[in-house]
């Protein structure tokens, strides 16, 4: 599966466009990981606890991104956009949005 920011692929023509697919992940941080951030906050540095969940969350967006295009028959997705986002009651989660545009190509 080619999945790529890029509107068209490189070598490739693109023969059908299958639509829009997202994948998502919405992870909460402990109070541990907010302890510790906090602490980080203060002294400076970076906060590799959420740092781990946001690696994690995108991880899981871009397989449910991949799960979903697979399903409805393509080999690529094109125009790819990552947003990430604070949510929940005092901002507690942490949401990895991904989204693009599934298309089956092939090579020319």
């Amino acid at each position: 599966m080619i999945v790529t920011t890029t509107h068209s692929l490189e070598g490739k023509n693109i023969e059908q466009y299958l639509g829009i697919v997202v994948g998502e992940a919405v992870m909460g941080a402990n109070l541990f990981k907010d302890i510790f951030a906090s602490i980080r906050d203060i002294v400076g540095g970076r906060s590799g606890a959420y740092e781990d969940e946001l690696t994690k969350a995108r991880k899981i967006g871009f397989q449910e991104l991949e799960t979903e295009a697979r399903s409805i028959g393509a080999n690529a997705v094109i125009g790819v956009d990552i947003d990430y986002e604070v949510v929940g009651k005092g901002g507690t989660m942490l949401m990895v949005s991904i989204s693009g545009t599934a298309v089956r190509y092939s090579d020319q």
